[in-house]
């Protein structure tokens, strides 16, 4: 059974930790849309209006319960050892400082799945920059910080590696593919539980109509489905499934 939560008591939901989704600037008619409804949904309006998958393969999982929605800002590392140090990456942390208020981090590193991506000092970073949350096609590290900051971050793994001296920048804002789903600078990626989703910016007010329509359907068919305890009558009545 899935609901939609409001924003305001999401909040209260998760904890006072999770103040970040008050604390965001304010957005689009558009951000907020995507914030409120169900990855699930957004998945299921992809392909019905488009016949694409829209969604990331199913380890990119959450370090801790979240809800996000925002624009990408996409960033790309290649795997190359060296003697470079922490120089070699630097645009990775240039691009959070560049990064707007209420984005999304979306980082890519090239056969990445045993080396940390991100720890507690980017996603601290991250958080106090205000960025909606993290998602990184790679592995994770310093968990504990993270959970402690409370700032959302899907991977594909937790690792207690480096990058430093293992790969090198390659470029921001372009476009990368994550955990096997083609991101571009800009495009909506929506977070939950279920997973993530990316949404082509040019399709967004589309999907977010559709995924809505879908969310309000579903959430209709629960109360009969209680009252009349049957899956299939509801089924029949409303064409959800």
């Amino acid at each position: 059974m899935r609901r939609i939560i409001p924003a305001i008591l999401l909040v209260t939901f998760l904890g006072a930790g999770s103040v970040w989704l008050l604390g965001q600037p304010k957005n689009t008619n558009l951000i907020e849309g995507f914030r409120m409804v169900e990855v699930a949904s957004v998945a299921d309006a992809m392909e019905q209006l488009y016949q694409q998958r829209a969604y990331m393969s199913h380890d990119m999982r959450p370090v801790l319960t979240t809800k996000f929605a925002g624009p990408a800002v996409t960033v790309m590392l290649k795997k190359q050892e060296h003697k470079d140090g922490a120089a070699a990456s630097q645009g990775m942390l240039d691009a959070i400082d560049a990064a707007p208020a209420g984005s999304v981090y979306v980082m890519v590193l090239e056969d990445g799945l045993d080396t940390a991506g991100i720890g507690g000092l980017m996603a601290t970073a991250m958080k106090y920059r205000g960025l909606a949350g993290a998602v990184i096609d790679a592995g994770v590290r310093d968990t504990p910080q993270i959970r402690k900051l409370q700032f959302p971050v899907f991977s594909r793994g937790v690792v207690p590696s480096t990058s430093v001296n293992h790969y090198r920048f390659v470029g921001m804002n372009i476009p990368v593919i994550c955990a096997g789903m083609k991101v571009n600078p800009n495009d909506i990626i929506v977070a939950d539980e279920d997973g993530v989703a990316v949404v082509p910016r040019e399709k967004a007010e589309a999907v977010l109509a559709k995924a809505q329509e879908l969310d309000d359907t579903e959430h209709r068919m629960i109360p009969f489905i209680e009252k009349f305890k049957s899956i299939r009558d509801a089924v029949a009545k409303f064409g959800r499934i």
